[in-house]
Formats: C-alpha cells, structure tokens, sequence
C-alpha cells in the first residue's frame, strides 16, 4: 500500500512538471504557489485513500466462537495463531484463514439413495444406496502447516474424495445381505479404519462413521424381505424345536431330581425317626425313674394332705365342741341371769304393792288422783254426782254394778 502511495504521488508530480515545462506561459508567482500548495495537496490525497481504504477493508476481522484463524504475513511468510475475539488485517499485508475447531458431519447426498446420481455397487453388481454420517476436526496442533496445505472448501475437496473411494471399494467387497443385516457393524468398523489412515495424512481426525438404512430397489427389497421371512421362520423352528426338546430334556432332569429329592426326604425322615426313637429311648432311661420318683412324692403327698385333713378335722371338732360347750355355759348363765332377774322384778313388784296398798289403804283419795292423772291427758274435767261420797270410779269398776254406781256426767274435750 505504502508503495502505490509513492507511486502515486510521483505521478501527480511528474504531470505537474509536464505542464510547467509546456509551451503555456505560466506565471512564476502561480508557479510558486502551486509548488507550495503541492505538498499539502499529496498529504490530504494520501490520507483519503487512506480512509478509504480502511472503510472498504476494516483492518480487525472477528474469529467466531469454535475456530481458529491463522494469520499469515505475506512478505515475511510468518504465521500467529488467534482463536476466539478479534485480530489485527492489513490488507495486501496479512491472509486470514479459519478452521473449524468442533466435529463437523458430512453426509454424502449422492450415494443415499439406489436411484441417485452416484449408487453404490455390491459384489453381484445391484445398486444399492447407504445413508451415511462422517463426523470430523481438523487436527489443532498443525493449523500453520494445515493452512498452506489444505484447500479453502475441506468437505469438498479433501472428505468427499477421499469417503467416496473408501466406501465405493468396501462396499464392492460384499453382498447385499452382508450389507444389510449381517456384516453392517464390520463393515462400518473397515470403512472407519481405511478413511481415518486416509484423512489423517492430510490433518484430518476422523471421529466416527455411522451407517444407517440401506436403500435398496424395489423388486429386490421385496425379494428380500420374502427371503428373511422365510428364514426368519426356519429360524424360529428351530428355534421352537430346540426349545421343544430342552423342555424334554428340562421335564426329565426334573423328573430325576424329584426322585432323588424323595429318595432323599425318605432316608431323612428314616434317619430322623431312628434318631428320635434313640432319644426316646435314652430319654425314657431318665423319664422313669424320675416319674417314679413322681409317683412316689404324690403318694407321700396324698398322705401327708390326709394326716393334715385328719388334723384339721379333729382341731375342727375340737374347736366345735369347745364352742358348744362355751355356748351353753353362756345360755346358762344367760338363763341364770334372767331368772334372778325376774326373782329380783317380782320381789320388787310385790314390794311397791305392798307399799302402794298399805299408802292407798292409809289415803284412799291416791286412788281418784291416780286415776285423774292417767286420764289428765284426755280428760280435763270430772263432775262427781253430789252426796256420794264415794269413788268416783266405782261405777267403771267391774266389782259395782250398774244400778248402784252414781251417775256421771262427762264432758271429755279432746285435744
């Protein structure tokens, strides 16, 4: 840029020189001041094309997130390294190159279907198409080398290359059955190997390949599948078979085992009941003495609950004819007692008489106020028939008769 600069202003120069040296007449006042004005005139077009220069191409250039950029210096061939951020471009000075730092996948479109543009080819020569995925990174640690060597479209260039001539020559090895059922997992597995060896010399790390369906045509599929039908259903006698004759085999094991299992129960429960009558028997050594033993302690027992039943009966009768005797000495002195009792009442009794009758023989009047308090509590007055002169109770006595007893009036007010 600096150069195309100073080839610049040396033309603008050299036509300015080439005007002054024209036949025109110039006058050398105006020639002075276009040569004063000159220089300022080449700084202030320089400095435009500067401008320009940086608007149309920006000097920092950004590395997306998961690559790198290799910066190449075109004059001195050095190389840096950037990853993630921003970098310094000059123009016409550095080249930028980005490589991708994640697994990338390329499936090939051409070889995924029998009917597309590029099938593939089995050992008997039928068209078939496989749906395919490579996954793959460009080696890190051989950016500067990789960026002079690779081309700017890798999966173009360098992975659909180099997958097509691996997997063309793998699948030409093997049959259409092998293909689709019974050889995938080592076909995928050779098909890995030879393209990793492939890439690897170009910077290429193969991480995986993943075969998918396999498309086949039409009347073949069908062929096919009324193949594995078939075979799927020979397998499957057998298998039956197989089956049938280990369930044979299973019933008679079974069948022997039980009869060992009985055979076995048998003598265990033979030898348990010898052993259990063994130790009846040397239990019944021990048992009977011990329940003679038994029988003679219940005996001596017997009798010792009779000799105390004897006992308690004899102090019960004892005891029962003390309490007799007890009682009928105490009814005695109870009949004792109440005998003197009514001697002593009745000398009592007879005594007051003899004391009442010798005071009503001495004041017969006792006898009217004897009489008058017993009836106090009914009676409150009493007229007594005048001249009487007599008891005035004669006539209620039973030795008096009516006729003679005097006449009373009462007039009884009860309460």
């Amino acid at each position: 840029m600096l150069q195309r600069l100073k080839t610049l202003a040396a033309s603008i120069r050299n036509a300015f020189g080439r005007a002054a040296n024209s036949g025109f007449d110039v006058d050398p006042d105006a020639a002075r001041s276009l040569r004063r004005a000159l220089p300022p005139l080449l700084m202030l077009t320089a400095v435009t094309a500067a401008g320009y220069a940086v608007v149309t191409h920006p000097p920092m250039q950004a590395v997306p997130h998961g690559q790198a950029a290799l910066r190449t210096n075109q004059f001195s061939g050095g190389t840096s390294e950037f990853r993630e951020g921003s970098l310094l471009r000059l123009p016409g000075l550095h080249e930028v190159r980005l490589f991708p730092l994640r697994d990338q996948s390329y499936r090939p479109a051409a070889i995924a279907k029998a009917g597309g543009p590029s099938p593939l080819q089995s050992v008997e020569g039928l068209s078939l198409g496989l749906d395919m995925t490579v996954r793959w990174t460009v080696d890190a640690t051989r950016l500067a080398e990789l960026s002079r060597k690779l081309p700017d479209d890798i999966e173009a260039d360098v992975i659909a290359p180099a997958v097509q001539a691996v997997v063309y020559k793998q699948i030409a090895r093997h049959t259409v059955r092998e293909i689709f059922s019974s050889q995938r997992a080592e076909i995928a597995t050779a098909l890995e190997a030879e393209l990793r060896a492939r890439l690897a010399s170009d910077g290429i790390l193969l991480k995986g390949v993943q075969i998918g369906s396999v498309d086949l045509p039409p009347d073949y599929r069908q062929g096919m599948d009324s193949l594995l039908a078939d075979s799927l259903a020979s397998e499957r006698m057998r298998y039956t078979l197989e089956i049938a004759d280990k369930k044979v085999k299973q019933t008679e094991f079974e069948a022997a085992a039980d009869k060992v299992r009985r055979e076995t129960a048998a003598e265990a429960a033979g030898r348990e009941q010898i052993i259990a009558a063994k130790a009846q028997e040397e239990a019944m050594k021990h048992v009977l003495p011990f329940k003679q033993k038994l029988i003679e302690q219940r005996a001596l027992e017997a009798q010792a609950d009779s000799a105390a039943r004897v006992q308690q009966a004899e102090g019960a009768a004892k005891a029962r004819r003390i309490e007799i005797a007890a009682e009928s000495e105490a009814r005695q002195k109870l009949a004792d007692a109440e005998a003197y009792r009514i001697t002593q009442t009745g000398k009592a009794n007879a005594g007051q008489m003899a004391t009442e009758g010798a005071l009503l023989t001495k004041h017969p009047l006792l006898v009217q106020k004897a009489m008058a308090d017993k009836l106090s509590d009914k009676v409150q007055v009493i007229i007594a028939p005048p001249g009487s002169g007599g008891f005035i109770g004669s006539a209620l006595l039973a030795g008096v008769s009516a006729d003679k007893a005097a006449p009373a009036a009462a007039n009884p007010e009860q309460e």
